[in-house]
């Protein structure tokens, strides 16, 4: 029997069970593209952590894993600009870089973070989400792995919050609108 759903969340999108499974399967998908080489997972705080420790587990070449943490601001009208609140602890360069998220929604931020990184003189730079929302694309970014594709509704659990309550949710959820 499944535990009741906390207070706002409508319905549950994936289940733990459909989320393992994809995860392995995007996980043999980038050990197979990888191997043979160095390469460095990074993610992106908070949301991604619950998805980059589940996908590394998964992985079944050595990694190397750094984290970095955005935030987004406005200023004078210009909504969602974004910036890097916590940088990389080790230099990309040379490395095959594996970007970790949680969701890819308008694009925006992965594209600022493919511009940065891609500066950085990596040997390879791609992108793996959890969860992508194509329906919200503004700006069109490469997403190389991708675990589900989801509707334009609000989604809690595995590492995505609400206000930062739900991330530790096993499933992933809808909001009630």
């Amino acid at each position: 029997m499944n535990p009741p759903l906390p207070p706002g969340v409508e319905k549950v999108l994936f289940t733990e069970e459909q989320i393992r499974r994809r995860i392995a399967e995007v996980a043999a998908e980038v050990t197979e593209k990888y191997r043979g080489r160095n390469l460095k997972l990074i993610a992106v705080l908070k949301g991604s952590i619950f998805f980059l420790a589940a996908l590394a587990r998964e992985i079944e070449i050595p990694v190397k894993i750094d984290f970095l943490a955005i935030s987004s601001f406005s200023s004078r009208g210009a909504s969602g600009a974004v910036r890097i609140a916590k940088d990389l602890d080790e230099s990309i360069d040379g490395e095959d870089v594996l970007l970790v998220e949680d969701i890819v929604d308008t694009g925006l931020t992965a594209r600022y973070l493919l511009q940065t990184l891609a500066g950085r003189g990596p040997n390879s730079l791609s992108i793996c989400t959890l969860l992508d929302r194509t329906s919200r694309r503004l700006v069109q970014v490469p997403v190389d792995f991708r675990c589900f594709e989801i509707p334009d509704r609000f989604v809690v659990g595995f590492g995505l919050d609400h206000k930062q309550l739900y991330r530790n949710l096993p499933v992933i959820a809808v909001m009630k609108p």
